[in-house]
């Protein structure tokens, strides 16, 4: 498979030398901006990148004078600038870095402290209430609990930074002149899931560092941009992007929330977004409301084909043609970057329908993400693009149709899990890491995503069906807010059904007065009209509606398994 090549980068070793690198050739540039709101006045802060190896070497030499070096530091909060500077003040210092979900329970970031042997919690006081109750159980070897803000009775990250500069003048460098080993464990991340059943990856820097340099190489991301970190950090998608806007030289801004994307956009002029399709659909979905609010659809529509007839013959007037649209996103926004799940091929092609170049990637934690992903020059709709330069993919044991298990080998790949070798062993065998995600490749090497291997539906006349697929025809009926294909055991078969979450607001707009027997009766006839554009083994046979959410990880990812069993529970009721 051809790998081209489109742009200059410089592999580094770890991430000491990638910050050093940018610290220096960007010293002046801003790396991260900082809003700060008094009472009704709005404050920005501009933090350059000479300013933040300062900051980290200040933080780190305070740790250092602890006793901390080598230890074990967990991260909880929001994405700040605070998060940051303690993830890179971890890392640049050889410590091990434990970044933790914010939304975990108290149970289960005590089991995450426990299981990771951390001995310093670094907290957002927005979780004071969480880190008091595992505190009071006193069950952690949690030494130190440092606070990102200000809390009389807690140490601070501003106050040790104060402490680190002292030392820094008074000539201690052992932070500073610390050796980084690439390739022993540095970041110890928890997969989605329960505390009990999720696993621990262990990552060392050169997994992160050969990521971005992969991505580097192929991906149109300039020194120019400015970013909106909506990821969260705890999340590896979210902290190799980070790292990624660091070693461009990019600014980045921190979103106000949800509600606020369309107005942070604008307020940073946000040039680059990276997020999961959940959001990217949610702002491509605004848009095409306001489109129709305005009766401005069939317009829209034949402007499309206009300027993409004119783009087959070289003449790009996207921008010019949709700058409304373009305007009401910012006005500045030229990529977005979708991975973590499927998106959506009409919201794909409708973002580059607008002069917005959406690129599609693909990974998982255990590959520091991303192991294949669109580029410049390879856009499929439907597909995740191909492999990374530096990884080696294969479909392992096809099917009739060319399906199986993608496996990859790549400097990106986990040491392992941690203090699990039964599951590493699972899944790293000859190098290879089997990923349980089953794609094809067709002739141009576009890599297509057809599910998981353990939610793969196999029916009695050996016939396989793809939940995600059906759920991708399901999620764009209006009303469905999301839904999960199963298969409902009948006799010694079983019966491909699907659960509706359906969405209230458009209920309240268009459905008011329906009782739901009559919504449901609206929603099965839609559904009905799906399975005429199927194969009769894939018809849809059987509809649950509800209002309520799906049961999903803190990734927002739906646990299939709990839902399934809820399902089946209640149906014997």
């Amino acid at each position: 498979m051809d790998k081209s090549v489109y742009f200059k980068a410089t592999e580094f070793n770890n991430l000491k030398e990638l910050i050093y690198n940018s610290a220096n050739k960007y010293a002046g540039s801003t790396a991260f901006i900082i809003k700060h709101k008094k009472e009704k006045e709005v404050e920005y802060e501009n933090i350059t990148y000479a300013r933040f190896l300062e900051e980290i070497n200040m933080l780190g030499t305070a740790l250092f004078n602890l006793g901390l070096q080598g230890k074990r530091i967990a991260i909880i909060g929001r994405n700040r600038y605070e998060w940051a500077l303690a993830h890179f003040a971890n890392l640049l210092g050889g410590s091990i870095s434990v970044p933790l979900d914010k939304d975990l329970q108290v149970d289960e970031l005590e089991s995450s402290l426990i299981r990771s042997k951390a001995e310093v919690v670094i907290f957002d006081e927005k979780y004071i209430d969480k880190i008091e109750e595992v505190k009071n159980r006193n069950n952690t070897i949690i030494k130190y609990y440092v606070s990102m803000d200000n809390i009389e009775g807690y140490k601070s990250v501003h106050t040790l930074i104060e402490q680190g500069k002292e030392l820094l003048d008074q000539g201690e460098k052992s932070f500073v002149n610390t050796k980084i080993d690439s390739n022993k464990m540095s970041i110890l991340l928890f997969t989605s899931g329960t505390t009990s059943k999720s696993k621990a990856v262990m990552l060392s820097q050169k997994n992160i560092t050969s990521n971005v340099y992969a991505m580097q190489l192929v991906e149109p991301i300039k020194s120019s941009d400015r970013n909106l970190a909506f990821l969260p950090f705890h999340h590896i998608f979210g902290s190799t992007a980070l790292v990624v806007m660091l070693a461009y030289g990019i600014s980045t801004a921190f979103p106000d929330g949800l509600k606020y994307i369309a107005q942070n956009l604008k307020e940073y002029k946000i040039s680059l977004f990276i997020g999961v399709p959940l959001l990217v659909e949610a702002i491509y979905n605004k848009v095409m409301k306001e489109i129709d609010k305005q009766g401005k659809t069939k317009i829209i529509k034949t402007a499309i084909k206009i300027s993409n007839f004119l783009l087959k013959i070289g003449i790009d007037v996207r921008r010019k043609l949709f700058k409304q649209i373009i305007d009401n996103l910012g006005g500045s926004l030229r990529l977005v970057i979708s991975g973590g799940a499927p998106l959506d091929p009409k919201v794909a092609k409708g973002f580059n329908d607008f002069g917005i170049m959406l690129l599609q990637g693909y990974g998982l934690t255990e590959t520091s993400p991303v192991i294949a992903a669109e580029d410049i020059k390879h856009i499929k709709s439907g597909s995740i693009g191909r492999a990374m330069t530096n990884v080696e993919l294969e479909i392992n044991n096809k099917d009739e149709n060319g399906i199986g298990e993608i496996r990859v080998k790549g400097p990106n790949v986990m040491l392992g899990y941690y203090e699990n070798e039964e599951a590493t062993n699972k899944v790293l065998k000859d190098g290879w890491f089997y990923t349980g995600d089953l794609a094809y490749i067709d002739k141009d090497g576009y890599i297509f995503i057809t599910g998981r291997d353990k939610d793969m539906i196999v029916l009695k006349n050996g016939k396989k069906v793809f939940p995600e697929e059906l759920e991708t025809l399901v999620n764009r009926l209006e009303i469905v807010k999301e839904c999960m294909v199963f298969a409902m055991p009948k006799g010694d078969d079983v019966k491909l059904s699907v659960k509706i979450v359906y969405d209230k607001e458009v209920k309240e707009e268009q459905y008011k007065n329906l009782s739901k027997e009559e919504l449901y009766d609206i929603i099965w006839k839609q559904i009905k009209e799906i399975n005429k554009t199927l194969p009769k083994y894939k018809y849809i046979k059987h509809m649950i509606l509800t209002d309520e959410e799906l049961i999903k990880t803190t990734t927002h990812k739906v646990k299939r398994q709990e839902e399934i069993k809820n399902i089946l529970k209640n149906a014997e009721n």
